[in-house]
């Protein structure tokens, strides 16, 4: 199972890229709102998105990767989500698949140390913030179980990578052509 987590002030693109395409290459995708007593997140463009469910806490469980996107405000909310970021460190802990783009890997990932002696990429600008990475200016760089990406213009690279993580090169590969990437 894949978990996308949404808050309000997400970036749309950066989260529904790889909701849309993981879906396209046959892999079980759920958003999820980080408000306990709402589906509807609004992204950073005002687009409300009705989340396929509402965090429980336990999505680290049984996650095969956490996706997180970027967005103003949206990274900030994220990070402020205990329950989000007790499941992220739990998934990293046990060697767990983590996906960030934009400012999530800077924000979120780099603040919570998990990019420590790994190479990784975020929103340009932010890279001071990626404590203890290696920056690379890269469209998506994996490193380990952690795969960050740049920001929306990547949005399509990033999933085709996560797929190809998950499913195979070929499949990955199928995706992008499908779709004139």
């Amino acid at each position: 199972m894949v978990y996308v987590f949404l808050a309000d002030g997400f970036e749309e693109i950066e989260a529904l890229t790889p909701v849309d395409l993981l879906r396209r290459a046959g892999v079980e995708v759920a958003t999820v709102s980080i408000y306990p007593d709402r589906k509807n997140v609004t992204g950073a463009r005002g687009i409300e998105v009705i989340a396929d469910r509402v965090m429980s806490g336990k999505e680290g469980e049984d996650a095969d990767l956490v996706i997180l996107p970027g967005g103003m405000p949206g990274t900030v909310n994220l990070a402020e989500c205990s329950p989000l970021m007790k499941i992220l460190d739990e998934q990293n802990a046990k060697g767990g698949r983590i996906g960030a783009i934009c400012a999530a890997p800077a924000r979120i990932l780099g603040a919570r140390g998990m990019l420590k002696g790994k190479n990784a990429t975020c929103y340009p600008g932010m890279e001071d913030m990626m404590e203890g990475a290696t920056p690379v200016i890269k469209t998506v760089v994996t490193d380990g179980n952690i795969t960050t990406s740049r920001g929306l213009g990547t949005a399509v690279d990033f999933a085709c990578e996560l797929i190809g993580l998950l499913c195979g090169r070929e499949t990955s590969d199928k995706i992008r052509s499908s779709v004139v990437a």
